[in-house]
């Protein structure tokens, strides 16, 4: 049912039903005032146009099907891993998978397998099933490189015989790094990996590793700290056996074990411990606060010491040893300076690196890597390594990790710490995804203060890199807690916290809650510089920010970096750009060139590079022209009506339809293979949904 503009409910028609924010049947135009507060962007009136009318379930656009309302034919049929791995043990021999060592120099001798190679070698059915070159010039030549891909470039009849082999990328300072070491990765594959710096900030914490023992006297904390600042494998020494299972479910306790306690008795529920705290004071009770207390406690066992914590004063200044962090922390950090700058948040899926390169050509500051799991990093996988590389133009880089017990995100933090060139290393508290709160991290923490404490202790006595950490305000709607662990963040070692506006539960949809963010700010102690996060999608929200709350350091810049990457230059201009259609394909191209960099400029990186300037399409679409709106400018939670652009460019930019979409890539990278079918992991254009993200 719907209303009409006198309010009275009435059943619309297929073809006659309105766009929002479109004159209603009697002829009333709602007022942009009117407009702005059902949340609909006041589109101008000459733009708006009437809905197109679908009496079937698809239409064609230059012989591409749109089959938006036809959502199950968007959903490819899933195979078993067993089926997959089949098809690609056959697809390599095929003569599409061509060798990519005769690829690249052209000479059929150059494979050192020979005939036992698992990639084929027949070069002339290669170039007879190999698809024409596509449009343009091989991204390579811009860096004068020559191009890695050889023979299998979409772009070869571009290539030049006379540039070297050498790289010159590295003499000019363009280069990528932080890929995994085979060596590394063959360690962590047989799990033969040593982290003695994280394992010995574990034992001088006393969180319990599985197969490990507590440290109980005062020389072997000692020990413990010296192996932890001199970066010595001491832990050997110490008698402390590694965790075979880097992914079994342990945590951190405050209960001094016995040096003989069983592996049973040695892993409790940490749930038991918040249950009976009273307050939030309580929650804070921590390990060194027990490891002080009479050595009789230790002779109880854990039951007895669990139902005696909570009743234990949990003021820090009360015991002399209490407040371990600050042995922990003496050694000097290079800090980073947050304030004012523009930060790009961390984004899944589409915060790639070409992504970036894009916004630090615009005029990020900051940019983070996408979410990796601790658990993935440290079984050596490939795909979580790519997430953590960096550009050399990202001169101030962070990475992104997540994990839900302080030895996995250690040890991680470690690994990270030796094998990746990064600024800071964030730890996200905050994400909402189910698979990801499920496993206890994420937003989950927030639920479990002493967990989150020891996870951040931990890192950052571990890292010689900054430690920051990203929450949201809590895990349910309207029961705020982060401003009651605000000033013990910063005691735990974080050097800055961001403070996403919204809880697990709201996940994406209402607004940012600014006023309690800038509440946290002021509350947080002077060494933890604090930012906000949510709906920022102009210079003008960011002046607000910055101006309604001194103490807030900076804003970080999510989806609207993602709707419009120019914000950045918005926000060091001061000023609402009106950019043209032009100018926002020729931001498209620009991603085109660094993703063809960055996956390859062979079929395979091609597909890639669609795939992901896809994903980043269906966020595009919801930006409206400023030279379009009444009222400017457009905020972040506006929905656009029907409208038409000023060209047909710009019309097909607005387009919410994955097959116009799939028109731009193909502006760009040439037509789409046969039965080529793309879904949008993020439901990036609905609106109204609590998943958009």
């Amino acid at each position: 049912m719907a209303e009409s503009s006198s309010g009275t409910a009435v059943e619309p028609k297929v073809e006659e039903a309105l766009p929002p924010g479109a004159s209603s049947s009697d002829g009333a135009q709602p007022s942009p005032e009117e407009l702005v507060a059902k949340a609909i962007a006041p589109v101008k009136k000459e733009f708006l146009r009437p809905p197109p009318l679908r009496s079937s379930a698809s239409r064609k656009i230059d012989g591409v099907t749109d089959r938006k309302l036809d959502s199950s034919k968007l959903v490819k049929d899933k195979k078993s891993k067993r089926q997959l791995k089949r098809e690609r043990r056959e697809e390599r021999k095929s003569a599409p998978n061509f060798c990519p060592v005769i690829a690249k120099s052209g000479d059929v001798n150059s494979c050192v397998y020979g005939h036992k190679c698992r990639y084929s070698h027949d070069m002339e059915a290669y170039k007879a099933q190999k698809p024409a070159d596509l449009e343009g010039v091989c991204p390579f030549i811009f860096s004068e490189r020559r191009c890695p891909y050889g023979l299998s470039c979409r772009f070869s009849s571009t290539h030049k015989d006379d540039i070297p082999m050498g790289n010159l990328d590295v003499e000019k300072g363009i280069f990528e790094v932080n890929g995994l070491n085979k060596d590394v990765q063959k360690l962590l594959w047989k799990n033969k990996m040593k982290f003695p710096k994280a394992d010995a900030t574990l034992k001088l914490l006393g969180c319990v590793v599985k197969g490990s023992l507590k440290i109980k006297t005062v020389k072997d904390r000692e020990e413990a700290e010296h192996s932890i600042s001199n970066g010595s494998h001491g832990l050997q020494e110490n008698g402390c056996k590694k965790e075979d299972d880097l992914g079994s479910n342990v945590d951190c306790y405050p209960e001094i074990l016995e040096e003989n306690a069983e592996d049973e008795e040695v892993v409790a529920d940490e749930s038991r411990l918040l249950k009976k705290a009273k307050s939030v004071n309580d929650d804070k009770c921590s390990s060194d606060e027990v490891n002080n207390a009479d050595a009789s406690a230790s002779e109880k066992g854990i039951e007895n010491s669990c139902s005696e914590a909570p009743q234990q004063s949990a003021r820090d200044d009360m015991l002399p040893e209490t407040d371990i962090s600050l042995k922990l922390h003496r050694r000097e950090k290079k800090l980073i300076d947050f304030s004012r700058k523009m930060y790009l948040a961390p984004l899944t899926t589409v915060g790639n690196l070409p992504f970036r390169r894009v916004c630090k050509v615009l005029g990020a500051d900051v940019t983070c890597g996408e979410m990796a799991m601790c658990s993935n990093l440290l079984q050596g996988q490939a795909s979580e390594w790519a997430l953590l590389r960096r550009h050399s133009s990202e001169d101030v880089f962070g990475v992104q990790i997540c994990g839900a017990y302080p030895d996995i995100v250690a040890r991680a933090v470690e690994l990270i710490d030796q094998e990746c060139s990064v600024d800071f290393i964030d730890i996200n508290m905050g994400c909402p995804i189910d698979i990801v709160v499920n496993k206890g991290a994420g937003s989950a923490l927030l639920t479990k203060p002493l967990r989150m404490k020891n996870v951040i202790q931990s890192a950052s006595a571990t890292a010689d890199k900054p430690i920051t950490v990203k929450v949201r305000t809590g895990y349910i709607e309207g029961r705020n807690r982060i401003d009651s662990l605000i000033a013990d963040i910063g005691l735990w070692g974080a050097s800055a916290v961001t403070i996403h506006g919204r809880s697990r539960q709201q996940r994406y949809s209402k607004l940012a809650d600014w006023e309690y963010i800038n509440m946290c700010a002021k509350k947080a102690p002077d060494g933890l510089q604090v930012l906000g996060n949510g709906d920022v999608f102009s210079f003008v929200d960011w002046n607000k920010h910055i101006s309604d709350c001194p103490e807030l350091s900076t804003c970080m810049i999510a989806r609207g970096a993602l709707i419009k990457p120019w914000i950045f230059t918005e926000i060091k201009d001061q000023k609402n750009w009106d950019i043209s259609s032009g100018e926002r394909l020729d931001i498209l191209k620009d991603y085109v060139r660094f993703g063809l960099e960055h996956w390859g400029s062979d079929s395979k990186g091609v597909e890639t590079t669609r795939h992901f300037l896809l994903e980043w399409l269906s966020y595009t679409c919801r930006y409206i022209p400023v030279g379009l709106l009444d009222v400017i400018p457009q905020r972040l939670n506006w929905r656009p009506p029907s409208y038409c652009g000023r060209n047909d460019l710009e019309t097909l930019m607005a387009s919410d339809s994955a097959a116009d979409w799939i028109q731009i890539s193909e502006m760009l990278l040439g037509k789409v293979p046969a039965n080529f079918i793309f879904t949008p992991k993020h439901k990036s254009n609905a609106y109204d949904s609590a998943e958009n993200g």
